[in-house]
This record gives C-alpha cells, sequence and structure tokens, in this order.
C-alpha cells in the first residue's frame, strides 16, 4: 500500500473512530447538526480541518474544547442556543480560518481578545445575523483580519474608537442592516471595501484621509458618494511601501528601474497585489503615481446632487443680502406700526399680520443661510441628518406657514382697499376691526394646518424648501400640493381683478383727483408685478413638478428659492408701509420721543390733521358733518391715506 493512502487512511480511521452521537465524521470534517446535540465532543480530532455546529442546543462551548487544532480553516456554528462566543485562542492554526457564526440571536456581546491565536495566518469572520448589541476596544486583538462581516446585528449600535487596535486589518468590513451611528477613529486605513447598505444610522464619514485603502464602497445614502465623487488619491497611500524616502529618491533618479520587493513589505502587496509581478518577484514603483478613484454606490442623482444647500456662490451671497432686507424691513414695520399713538385701524392691522408673515419667510432664509455656512463644502456629511432632522422640519414649516398667510394677508388686504373704495360712501358698509380679526384668525388656522400637515407624512416640504427631494409619494400628497398651489393662483388672480377695478374706480373725477390716477396706477402697477414675480415661476414649476413632468432640477430650483421667493417679503413692508405717509408719520412721532426729528414729527401732525379740510376746499366741498356712530369719527380723505 502506498505510503500517502495508508496515512489518509490512518486520518479518516482517527475521526471515524471518535463518533459523538449525533456528531459524524467526514474525511477531516467534524459535522455536529442535530438537534439532540447539547454539548461539542470532547474528543475532536488534532487533524480536524473544519468545524460544524447547525441546529444543535449547544449553550456552552468550554475554553479548551478547540485546543491544538493546527490545521484548522473552516468553523462553521449556526442557529445554536450559545450565549456566548466560542473560545478560540488555544486553537493555534496553521492554515487561514474563516469563522462563521450566524443566527445565533442569543450572542450579545464580543468581548475583548476574542480572536486571539485563532491563527498565525490571515483570519475571516463572518458574524452576521447574530443578536451582537456591543462590541469591545480591542475585539480583534492580535489578528491578520481579512474579513469582517457584522450585517444584520439589528441591536448593534457602535463600534468603539479602539475596536480595531492590536489588529492587522480588516481589509473587508460589512456593517450593513445595523444601527451603527459612526466609524471609528482608528483602524480603516487598510480596508478595501466597506459596505453598509441598509445601515440608515450612519449619517456622517470619519475623514477621507482615513481610507487610505479604499478602492469600493456600498452605502445607503446617495450623498456619502459624493465625499469620494471628487476625492482622488495616488497609489502612494494605497502602499507603504511607495513612501520609503529612499526608495523614492532612487526610483526619481532612475526613472525606468524596478523595486526588489523586500520582506517588510512582502506580507502588504501580497494582499494587494497591485503592481507586483510574482514572475520577477518585483513591485512596479510606477505605479505609485497613478490616481485612485473610488467605485462608490448608490450614485447621486437629480433629487440629491453632490453640492451644498446654496449651489453657487452668487447665491450664497444674495441669500444673506434678502433676509436681511426682509428682516430689517418688516421689523422696523412691526415695531412702528405696533407702538403708533393713533388708534389700530383695520389697514394698521392688515399691515401687522402682513409684516408678521414676511418677517418669518426673512427667518426662515437665515437658518437656510446659516446651514448652508456650516456645512460649505462637506454637505454630504451633514445632507441625511439635516433631510431628515428636526432642523429641515422646523424650517419647512417656517416656509410653509410664512408664505401661506403671506398670501392670505396679500390677498385681504387687497379685498379691503377694493371694499372701501367701492363703499367710500356708504359708511355702514365700512370694514370694522372686528371682521378683520375674524377673517385674520381663520387664515392663521389655516396656515398653521397646512404648514403641520407635511410633519405627519402627508408630503414632504418640497413646495417652497429644499430640504428634501421633490418628490411626489402619494395620491393624497399630491392633492395636498395641488391644493395649496391652486389656492395661490386664485389669490393671484384676485389681487389682479381687485387692483383692475379699484384702477376704474379711482378714474371717477368723484372719487379722486386726476393727478393722482398716475400714482396710483403705478402703485398698483408695482404691487401686481412684485406678485406675480414671486408666484408664477414657483408655481409653474411646482405644478410641473406635482404633475410627475418636472421641468427644473434641484439645482435651479435654489434660484426660485433665493431670487423669486422672497420677492414679496423684501419688497412688501416697502410698497404697503414704508412708503407711504401714514408710515413715515408714525415715523417720525416715534423718533420724537426720544428727542430726535422733533421737527419732522410736528410737520407730519400738522399735515395729517389739516388733509381732510384741505381736500375738500379744493374741490369745491364743505368738509362733512363728523358722524357719530360707536364712538368712532369718519371722513373722506384721499385714497392714498387710506394706505
Amino acid at each position: 500500500m502506498p505510503p500517502a493512502l495508508a496515512c489518509l487512511l490512518l486520518l479518516l480511521a482517527g475521526c471515524l473512530g471518535r463518533q459523538h452521537h449525533a456528531c459524524r465524521c467526514l474525511a477531516r470534517v467534524l459535522i455536529c447538526q442535530e438537534s439532540q446535540v447539547l454539548q461539542v465532543p470532547r474528543d475532536i480530532p488534532a487533524n480536524t480541518t473544519e468545524l460544524r455546529f447547525v441546529l444543535t442546543k449547544i449553550r456552552v462551548i468550554p475554553k479548551g474544547a478547540f485546543t491544538g487544532l493546527v490545521d484548522l480553516e473552516k468553523m462553521l456554528i449556526s442557529n445554536t442556543g450559545l450565549r456566548f462566543l466560542p473560545a478560540v485562542h488555544k486553537v493555534h492554526s496553521f492554515q487561514k480560518v474563516l469563522l462563521d457564526i450566524q443566527d445565533n440571536i442569543n450572542i450579545r456581546t464580543i468581548e475583548r481578545n476574542s480572536f486571539m491565536n485563532l491563527s498565525s495566518e490571515s483570519v475571516i469572520l463572518w458574524l452576521n445575523k447574530n443578536g451582537i448589541q456591543d462590541i469591545e476596544d480591542h475585539a480583534f486583538n492580535g489578528t491578520y483580519l481579512d474579513e469582517l462581516n457584522l450585517s444584520d446585528n439589528h441591536n448593534l449600535e457602535k463600534l468603539p474608537n479602539e475596536v480595531f487596535q492590536g489588529a492587522n486589518g480588516p481589509i473587508v468590513l460589512d456593517i450593513s442592516s445595523t444601527k451603527i451611528s459612526f466609524l471609528p477613529s482608528h483602524g480603516l486605513e487598510l480596508i478595501k471595501k466597506l459596505r453598509a447598505r441598509s445601515t440608515y444610522n450612519l449619517k456622517k464619514l470619519p475623514d477621507l484621509s482615513k481610507f487610505r485603502s479604499l478602492i469600493e464602497a456600498n452605502f445607503t445614502y446617495p450623498s456619502h458618494c459624493c465625499a469620494f465623487t471628487n476625492w482622488k488619491r495616488q497609489k502612494t497611500e494605497l502602499h507603504p511601501i511607495c513612501s520609503i524616502s529612499h526608495v523614492k529618491q532612487d526610483f526619481e533618479e532612475k526613472p525606468g528601474k524596478k523595486l526588489q520587493r523586500r520582506s517588510a513589505a512582502e506580507d502588504f502587496i501580497s494582499n494587494y497585489g497591485i503592481g507586483f509581478d510574482p514572475a520577477e518577484n518585483e513591485f512596479d514603483y510606477g505605479l505609485c503615481n497613478e490616481v485612485v478613484n473610488v467605485a462608490c454606490s448608490p450614485k447621486p442623482d437629480a433629487f440629491n446632487p453632490c453640492e451644498d444647500i446654496m449651489g453657487y456662490n452668487i447665491l450664497r451671497v444674495l441669500i444673506w443680502f434678502i433676509n436681511i432686507l426682509a428682516i430689517t424691513g418688516n421689523t422696523v414695520v412691526l415695531i412702528i406700526l405696533i407702538s403708533s399713538q393713533y388708534k389700530l385701524t383695520v389697514p394698521r392691522f392688515l399691515m401687522c399680520n402682513l409684516a408678521f408673515a414676511d418677517l418669518c419667510i426673512g427667518i426662515y432664509l437665515l437658518f437656510i443661510a446659516s446651514v448652508d455656512i456650516q456645512t460649505k463644502s462637506q454637505y454630504y456629511n451633514y445632507a441625511i441628518d439635516w433631510q431628515t432632522g428636526a432642523g429641515c422640519n422646523a424650517a419647512g414649516f417656517f416656509a410653509v406657514f410664512a408664505s401661506e398667510l403671506s398670501v392670505y394677508t396679500l390677498t385681504v388686504i387687497t379685498l379691503e382697499r377694493w371694499h372701501t373704495i367701492t363703499y367710500a360712501m356708504q359708511l355702514h358698509r365700512k370694514v370694522r376691526l372686528r371682521h378683520a380679526v375674524i377673517v385674520m384668525i381663520f387664515g392663521w388656522v389655516f396656515a398653521f394646518t397646512v404648514a403641520l400637515l407635511p410633519m405627519f407624512g402627508v408630503s414632504s416640504y418640497m413646495k417652497v424648501s429644499i430640504c428634501l427631494p421633490m418628490d411626489i409619494e402619494t395620491a393624497f400628497a399630491q392633492a395636498y400640493v395641488m391644493f395649496l398651489l391652486v389656492l395661490n393662483v386664485l389669490a393671484f388672480v384676485v389681487i389682479c381683478v381687485c387692483y383692475t377695478c379699484i384702477y376704474f374706480t379711482v378714474r371717477n373725477p368723484n372719487v379722486v383727483s386726476s393727478n393722482s390716477d398716475t400714482k396710483i396706477a403705478k402703485r398698483m402697477a408695482v404691487l401686481i408685478f412684485t406678485d406675480f414675480l414671486c408666484m408664477a415661476p414657483i408655481s409653474f414649476f411646482a405644478i410641473s413638478a406635482s404633475l410627475k413632468v418636472p421641468l427644473i432640477t434641484v439645482t435651479n430650483s435654489k434660484i426660485l428659492l433665493v431670487l423669486f421667493y422672497p420677492i414679496n417679503s423684501c419688497a412688501n413692508p416697502f410698497l404697503y408701509a414704508i412708503f407711504t405717509k401714514t408710515f413715515r408719520r408714525d415715523f417720525f412721532i416715534l423718533l420724537s420721543r426720544f428727542g430726535c426729528c422733533e421737527m419732522q414729527a410736528q410737520i407730519y401732525r400738522t399735515e395729517i390733521s389739516s388733509t381732510a379740510h384741505t381736500f375738500h376746499t379744493r374741490n369745491g366741498h364743505c368738509p362733512p358733518a363728523s358722524k357719530n356712530g360707536d364712538g368712532t369719527i369718519y371722513s373722506l380723505v384721499p385714497l392714498n391715506h387710506l394706505k
């Protein structure tokens, strides 16, 4: 009998001679695959190359159970009652070992030094689909870690910063379908492949310089791949041997020379295999200057572009100018109107509501601009937290609430002015302050409700905010968006119709002098034009997007956000308040309380008190007698003072 065959028979006899209950040997493989198996056999042959424990009721594996398995290449432990990882520190295998421990839901912890002395060669650890919740520092100490698979440990939330301390590797790391929120700060240098699919808590990546060897990455969010889009690195970082100073200098002096592989770098180059010619046992140093790109998925798309919140630098500047103008203008209007010594009238009350709504839009833009500055050039690391966090929801709420309240108030102001001019001679039809309060309460409730709905999943804040991609997920969400858009369009139509009616009314010489027609017509034209600039572009593109026919990208929509959306918020305080005589009167009177502009204040007091008398005298009429109703004195005044 040949010696080799005799040796093989002896090995088989050694294994077959040690059957243990439901366990059996097949060649040099020990298989325990029955529910009757309650413990690990005590006499495992020393020449065993593979262990399989599947569907057993083993709860504890003694610390010395796998002592001296120097030929071990694979250990499979699946669907058992184990509560702790097996002790493998006495295996001392001389082979490359695959440790496959899966579907053991009672295993909760990976302790420090858990795999030390498992193998003198490299180790592959498949620890997926267990119940692992905690991993201690130095857990993989003493291993040459080729691959670590921790996927589908759904309760695993953390990888400690020192978890890979003392280990060489890993080269491949898989943390898919876990709750891990941060990668460790050490031990990422040798990772070539990183898999983090369905890892929704991983929203921020460490400094890219830590990924010295990364060539392939699979993430959950497209924004993470944005980090690697413009990130280039040379193979100098991939191969530490390339950075050896004297070798580099020698190569630069003799560009055609190849580097003799040194023993210190032998293991590293054999692992990576790039630039190494086995036939010549040489390393091509010229490859060190090549650029390495990272293959990353999922790729960024039209709704998740690789750019900052403000895609253009000019927008980054303009949004600050516009939000400061909106906040300053509307704050001044509110202060003047609230502090006025004159009685609160319907126009002043409505103007207060409009100024507050436009102030909220300014605050929204300030919030967006601040986040843009904070995340500049690294938005990919903040995109997920921003899009799914409370900050974006708050910004979206402000945007929808403020825009709807502003449009609603503009419509009410227009209707009030039309009603006042149309029924100027019918004092019993005058709009009272209590009427205006009731109308505006309804407007506040409406604006608050429609702004709150997206927080309950009705839709995303896509109409006026750039927090989330502009998508329509449900029919109800589509109806919600279309409802708001149609209301805004109707509001614009109402404003146009009312101002048209006002224009033809004021042309009547019995209402206002012909010299005032041109001024009033220009004022109305400016009001309608600013409303059109604000509403038309946004409504048009939003309607097309809601009909699933988008005509504009997220990048270009930011131009609408900065240049068109806040037009009314910046223009309204000037058109409805600051440019009117009534506002200037209140402004100078307020300043006079602090000892400033007293002369101008007195001029306005005198001018306003004599306006009605001068107007009627100029038109050949005597001032009408005052009519006492509910304690309010009424008199006809020129149209420009109704504002």
